[in-house]
């Protein structure tokens, strides 16, 4: 058992310094953008409004707007109106060693009433709504031949099935909410839509690739005034463009310039000022403990469990997390919370924090380091 955990830790450590290195080497952010749905799979249809044309036309869009970057490579899963399997869309992304993966749907639901935009990463979170979700994104499988063996029994109707999060997964949660996380706040404070939040829940095709990846839900169609935004010229261009800014900005974040970095102009939407764009500041770590925080920065490196991303911000109270306690939170632009469990310069004790938040249901929850209050690549603190 031992030597399976040395062999994952190799294997995270290599894919980690391949994708590194292809990055120095040409330059490139590769994007893969995936048009949900196509062909005989046409999503949601309401009032007209056909899910499969509207994602299809914002990604022809959002690849124009990230070509005009020489630094930026664009791969598509879809450029036209044909059904590509879940299976084929992950393995196109994992065969071009991509940095980014966006899956670009709309939402429905049978009550006309919902609206606005909700961003996923993948994650195990079961309530009602978000499993809805899944199911609908989730049940194309079923279109596709020899499904129960192409993916290995996997049900997308029952609340059951399990995906779990592996080591190389976890690695790149954050960096998923973290882009989920621009998204939603270009279009809140960008295109001023409804957010509806970043949210995690069990999606196959976020599951089966390996590199941070999305699934934005532009809205509802099954509201028809949202529906005609979505629907029209000027509201794919907005949302392509914030889309697209929010990529920049998580480019910029993870991936700097690098030598080979041509100057480009900045980005900015069509329908945004320059004072009204969104900036990302370091998120400040606020623990309920400020003696344990203090012990624990003497000793340069802390140890924290990340449990949840939320919209929603809640109180630290252990009531609200399943009982846990010691807990922190931090906040990106105050539209995303992370919640945090522990608080350590001990790894082997973080360790154990993290068993014990997964045995009280955060399944998708995953060790994190801090350094002089800001966060700091996990691999770099343990290998150090």
């Amino acid at each position: 058992m031992k030597s399976i955990h040395i062999l994952k830790s190799f294997l995270i450590i290599l894919l980690c310094l391949f994708s590194a290195l292809t990055f120095g080497q040409n330059g490139k952010f590769k994007v893969v953008l995936d048009a949900g749905h196509g062909g005989k799979d046409f999503g949601n249809s309401h009032h007209g409004f056909v899910e499969k044309k509207i994602a299809l036309a914002v990604v022809s869009k959002l690849g124009k707007i990230l070509d005009k970057n020489p630094n930026i490579d664009v791969v598509y899963t879809r450029q036209s109106d044909v059904f590509i399997e879940l299976r084929e869309r992950a393995n196109i992304a994992n065969k071009m060693n991509a940095h980014l993966f966006i899956s670009i749907h709309c939402n429905a639901v049978k009550n006309f009433g919902p609206y606005g935009t909700e961003t996923f990463v993948m994650g195990m979170d079961r309530s009602a709504m978000n499993l809805e979700i899944a199911k609908k994104e989730n049940e194309v499988i079923e279109m596709e031949g020899d499904y129960k063996l192409k993916y290995k029994g996997f049900d997308p109707k029952s609340p059951e099935t399990t995906l779990g999060l592996n080591l190389l997964k976890e690695q790149y949660l954050d960096q998923s909410i973290s882009i989920a996380g621009k998204i939603q706040e270009g279009f809140r404070t960008g295109l001023k839509r409804k957010s509806r939040g970043v949210k995690q829940t069990p999606l196959w095709v976020l599951d089966a690739t390996i590199m941070p990846g999305v699934l934005v839900e532009l809205g509802f169609l099954s509201n028809k005034e949202e529906g005609e935004y979505l629907n029209s010229e000027k509201g794919q261009d907005e949302l392509a463009e914030s889309i697209a800014n929010a990529i920049f900005s998580y480019k910029k974040e993870y991936f700097g310039t690098g030598d080979n970095e041509v100057a480009v102009e900045k980005y900015v939407p069509k329908n945004v000022t320059e004072e009204k764009q969104v900036t990302t500041k370091e998120p400040e770590v606020k623990n309920d403990d400020p003696k344990e925080t203090a012990k624990a920065d003497e000793k340069g490196v802390i140890f924290k469990v990340q449990i949840s991303a939320s919209g929603k911000k809640l109180d630290l109270t252990p009531a609200n997390f399943k009982g846990l306690g010691n807990l922190s939170i931090t906040t990106d632009n105050g539209t995303l919370f992370k919640y945090m469990y522990g608080n350590t310069s001990d790894y082997n004790v973080a360790k154990q924090n993290l068993a014990e938040a997964k045995a009280k249901g955060f399944d998708s929850a995953y060790i994190i380091a801090f350094k002089d209050g800001k966060k700091v690549n996990l691999q770099d603190v343990i290998k150090n």
